[in-house]
C-alpha cells in the first residue's frame, strides 16, 4: 500500500488539536512572537528561507504558590509555579499537557469494525513537558534555566498495513542576561535540541521503519543599546553544531530471517553575526536597516554569505499607515521532501560541495487603515524568488543508500500573494476575518519535467480564517471559529500498465504510470468549531467551564491518502497458487470526526 499525501505539516496537527481541546500554552502565559518575512525579517533572525516562530516562557509567580490547569474530556493540563526562596530572587515555573483522543476514537472504530463503508479513525494524541527557573545573581545579571520535552504520536491500521508516525523534540537553554547600563543589555543563551521523527510500517510478513533526527548544540550572544528615545542598535552572533542522522533505516520479516538496516550521520558548523538600526524620524516614519554574515561548513566546504535587510512604515495620518520591506536570506539545512514515494519521507540534509545553500530574496509591501475606533483593515502583497531548490529526481532510491546526494536534482522558484484581514479589537463582539492567495512554483530542474514549472506539494492557493468571540454577560462567554483551505497537491498516476512475463503466461502486474508532478489536488479543507465558557463563582480562586465542540459539522477532512491494491490469485502451471496486484483504489483517511468536550478550568 502507498500513502500518497499528508494534509498539513506534523506542527499544524498539534496546532489544530490546541484549538479544539482548549489547550492554553503550555505555560499559561508564554509569549509567542512571530517574525515574518513578508513583514521585514530582523537581521538577528537567519537559517531560514521563511518565517520564524520565537517562543519564550514566562517567569514563575514571585510572591507566593500558584497552580492553574483544566480537566478536560478530550486533554488536561497543569501549570504550578512559586518564588524559589523567601527573598523572592527568583522563580520556578513548570508545566505539562496531555492528550487523549485516541480514548475517544478507538471505541467509535470498534463500534463499525463490521461496517464496510466505515473508514477507521486514526489514533492521535500528544503530550509536552517544559519548566523555566529563574535566579536573580544580582541588580544587574540574572540566569535562567529552561527546557521543553514532547513527543506526537499518530497510528493508523485497517486490513492490508499498519501505520505510524512519531515525531518530537528536546531542548534545554542556559539563559544569561547582563545590563552593562540602563541602556546597554546583553542576553547569552547556550541551548541544546535534539529534534526527531520515525515512520513506521506493517505489511503482513514484513515490518520497516525510517527516521531521522537532527541534534545541535548552540551559542548565541545578543546585544542591545539604546541610544535614545528612538534610536536603537543590536548586534550579536550565534554558532551551532549540527549533527544529522539521515535516513535511518530498520527492515525485516516478522520471522526474523531477513534483516538488515542502514543510515547516514552528518556533522556541520553554522555561524552568523548580524547589526540591526531601528530608527524613528519623526511622528511619521520609521525604518529598520541591518545586515546578516551567515556561513556554513561542513566536511571542508564553507559557505559565506551577506544578507541585507531594510524595512520601513511611514504614517500618511493618523488613520493610513504604509510599509515595506526587502530581505536576503540563505538555508543551510534542507528539508528534501518526496514526492511520490510510499510514505512521508521528509529528510533533513545539510550542504555539501555539490549541496548548495538555498537563497531567497523577497519584497513586500503593505498597508493599515484604521476605519473606525476598535475596527482595522490590513492587507500585504509579497514576491519572493528562490534560487538552489532541492527536490528528488524521478524515481529516486531514498532507503539503504550510502548516496543520497545523488539523488538530488537542483531548480529554481518563486512565489507571490496577498492577504487582507479585517479586526475587531473592542466591544463585546472581537475577532477577525483573514483571506489569503498565494502560489508557489519550482522548476527549472535538469531532470525534472524537462526543466518545466510545478508546484509543490503544500502549495496552498487559497486560505481563510474567520474567528469570533461575544461577551454575552459578565459569566458568558460565546466563540466560533471556521477555516478553510485548498487540498494539498500530490501526484496521482494517469495510467496503468501490464508487465506480463513469458508469453503465454497469464501472471501479469498492474504498474501505475505517473505524469507530471503533483497533478492532483485533494478535497479543500474546512473545518467549524464553537465554545462557551462559563465564568464560576468562587471566593477562593478562579474557575470556569468551557464547553467546546470541534468539527461542528462533521466534516471528514483528507489528513492522508494511500493507495489500495486489490488483488487476485493466480496459478502457475506447477499448482503453485499466489496473488497479485489487479487494481489500484485511492482511499482517504480522516483524522477526526466531531468531537464535543468539556472543560474545568481553574487557578488559585
Amino acid at each position: 500500500p502507498i500513502i500518497a499525501a499528508v494534509n498539513g505539516a506534523c506542527a499544524g496537527v498539534a496546532m489544530a488539536l490546541a484549538l479544539f481541546c482548549d489547550l492554553r500554552f503550555v505555560a499559561a502565559d508564554a509569549k509567542l512572537t512571530t517574525a515574518a518575512p513578508k513583514l521585514g525579517l530582523p537581521a538577528e533572525y537567519g537559517g531560514r528561507l521563511s518565517s520564524v516562530i520565537d517562543v519564550g516562557l514566562r517567569d514563575g509567580r514571585t510572591d507566593r504558590f500558584g497552580v492553574s490547569g483544566g480537566i478536560g474530556l478530550i486533554s488536561s493540563r497543569l501549570t504550578a509555579e512559586g518564588p524559589l526562596n523567601e527573598q523572592k530572587s527568583g522563580s520556578w515555573i513548570f508545566s505539562g499537557r496531555r492528550t487523549y483522543v485516541d480514548l475517544i476514537t478507538t471505541p467509535i472504530n470498534r463500534a463499525n469494525e463490521n461496517n464496510e463503508e466505515f473508514n477507521p479513525i486514526p489514533a492521535y494524541n500528544f503530550y509536552d513537558l517544559n519548566g523555566r527557573v529563574q535566579y536573580e545573581l544580582g541588580p544587574n545579571d540574572r540566569l535562567s534555566l529552561s527546557g521543553y520535552f514532547g513527543r506526537d504520536e499518530f497510528r493508523f491500521d485497517n486490513e492490508n498495513f499498519s501505520f505510524g508516525f512519531d515525531w518530537g523534540n528536546a531542548t534545554g537553554t542556559a539563559n544569561w542576561n547582563h545590563a552593562f547600563s540602563e541602556r546597554f543589555y546583553a542576553n547569552t543563551a547556550v541551548t541544546f535540541s535534539d529534534y526527531r521523527y520515525e515512520v513506521r510500517n506493517e505489511i503482513p510478513g514484513f515490518t520497516f521503519e525510517v527516521g531521522s533526527a537532527i541534534r545541535d548544540f548552540a551559542l548565541r550572544s545578543d546585544f542591545t543599546a539604546q541610544l535614545g528615545e528612538t534610536h536603537t542598535l543590536s548586534f550579536g552572533g550565534s554558532l551551532t553544531h549540527h549533527a544529522f542522522t539521515v535516513g535511518r533505516l530498520q527492515a525485516g520479516s516478522t520471522d526474523g530471517e531477513v534483516s538488515f538496516s542502514a543510515g547516514e550521520g552528518y556533522e556541520a558548523i553554522e555561524y552568523g553575526a548580524y547589526a540591526g538600526d531601528e530608527l524613528q524620524l519623526g511622528e511619521r516614519f520609521r525604518a529598520d536597516a541591518g545586515f546578516r554574515v551567515s556561513g556554513f561548513t561542513n566536511d571542508g566546504t564553507s559557505y559565506l554569505n551577506l544578507e541585507p535587510r531594510v524595512a520601513a512604515n511611514y504614517s500618511l495620518n493618523d488613520v493610513v499607515g504604509l510599509k515595506a520591506s526587502y530581505a536576503r536570506m540563505n538555508q543551510y539545512v534542507h528539508l528534501v521532501a518526496s514526492a511520490g514515494v510510499a510514505l512521508p519521507t521528509d529528510i533533513w540534509f545539510p550542504s555539501t560541495d555539490r549541496v548548495r545553500p538555498q537563497r531567497s530574496d523577497q519584497i513586500a509591501l503593505g498597508a493599515t487603515w484604521l476605519v473606525d475606533d476598535g475596527l482595522l483593515f490590513k492587507t500585504e502583497v509579497y514576491r519572493k524568488w528562490l534560487g538552489n531548490q532541492v527536490d528528488f529526481v524521478d524515481g529516486a532510491e531514498l532507503f539503504v543508500n550510502p548516496n543520497l546526494e545523488d539523488e538530488f536534482d537542483f531548480g529554481r522558484g518563486d512565489a507571490y500573494g496577498l492577504e487582507v484581514q479585517l479586526e475587531k479589537n473592542s466591544g463585546r463582539l472581537r475577532g477577525w476575518v483573514g483571506y489569503t492567495y498565494q502560489r508557489t512554483r519550482r522548476g527549472e530542474f535538469p531532470n525534472i519535467m524537462d526543466g518545466r514549472y510545478f508546484s509543490p506539494r503544500y502549495d496552498r492557493r487559497h486560505d481563510i480564517s474567520v474567528v469570533g468571540t461575544y461577551e454575552l454577560s459578565d459569566r458568558w462567554t460565546l466563540s466560533a471559529t471556521w477555516v478553510y483551505g485548498s487540498g494539498d497537491l500530490y501526484w496521482l498516476p494517469i495510467g496503468r500498465t501490464l508487465v506480463q512475463g513469458a508469453p503465454g503466461d497469464d501472471m501479469a502486474t498492474v504498474t501505475p504510470i505517473y505524469g507530471d508532478r503533483n497533478n492532483y489536488r485533494l478535497i479543500p479543507f474546512h473545518r467549524g468549531d464553537v465554545g462557551a465558557v462559563y465564568k464560576l463563582n468562587t471566593k477562593r480562586f478562579e474557575s470556569d467551564l468551557t464547553f467546546s465542540v470541534f468539527n461542528v459539522y462533521d466534516r471528514r477532512n483528507a489528513f492522508f491518502v494511500y493507495i489500495d491494491v486489490d488483488g487476485r490469485d493466480v496459478e502457475l502451471p506447477d499448482g503453485t497458487e499466489f496473488e497479485i496486484p489487479d487494481s489500484l483504489t485511492p482511499r482517504q483517511v480522516s483524522l477526526f470526526p466531531i468531537l464535543p468536550s468539556i472543560t474545568w478550568n481553574f487557578k488559585f
